[in-house]
């Protein structure tokens, strides 16, 4: 298995010059909404939820560069694209905060829709809230929203996958 490897952000002018010369694509695997409320200039979005190797083999050459919010998610598609067979491939440590950091041109998207993470602590808010006041109101039985919307944050957290953002993610204003 190859291991992947990471950017150094604090040298940014090297993943400048890449970009200027050609010689590598960023990619952003956050959801379409994310990325269309923020993104690095110049970037391409290819989020993590659908992510096709075989696609980005056909569409990118040379060094492919993965970013995502904080890293986390662009460190596991650059390891897809590591299986894949794909070489050159590296990842932003700390994502676009990182990026933000060092300056790169970010453009923002007043009117994108708001991030995935934000709508699942909405809705999970809601519906706690929700159990909560039909518990106290109508019948104890209704604080099992509660319990369900915790085991849900317990197994996002353990497991790194949260299926409530991953179902969000499909919703037609999330959607480009």
């Amino acid at each position: 298995m190859t291991v992947v490897q990471t950017i150094d952000i604090a040298t940014p002018d090297e993943l400048r010059g890449w970009i200027k010369d050609n010689s590598a694509v960023l990619i952003d695997v956050r959801e379409s909404g994310e990325f269309r409320g923020e993104r690095v200039n110049g970037s391409v979005s290819h989020p993590l939820s659908s992510l096709d190797a075989t696609k980005i083999s056909q569409t990118h050459t040379g060094r492919i560069v993965m970013t995502c919010a904080s890293g986390a998610r662009a460190r596991k598609a650059a390891q897809i694209l590591v299986n894949a067979g794909l070489n050159q491939v590296c990842y932003i440590d700390g994502g676009m905060d990182a990026l933000k950091r060092a300056d790169f041109d970010v453009v923002t998207e007043n009117n994108a829709p708001i991030s995935i993470m934000r709508q699942v602590q909405i809705t999970v808010g809601a519906l706690s809230l929700l159990g909560v006041l039909l518990g106290y109101a109508i019948h104890p039985g209704f604080y099992a929203i509660c319990a369900f919307t915790g085991a849900g944050l317990l197994f996002a957290g353990l497991s790194g996958t949260c299926m409530l953002a991953t179902m969000l993610a499909r919703l037609p204003y999330n959607r480009r």
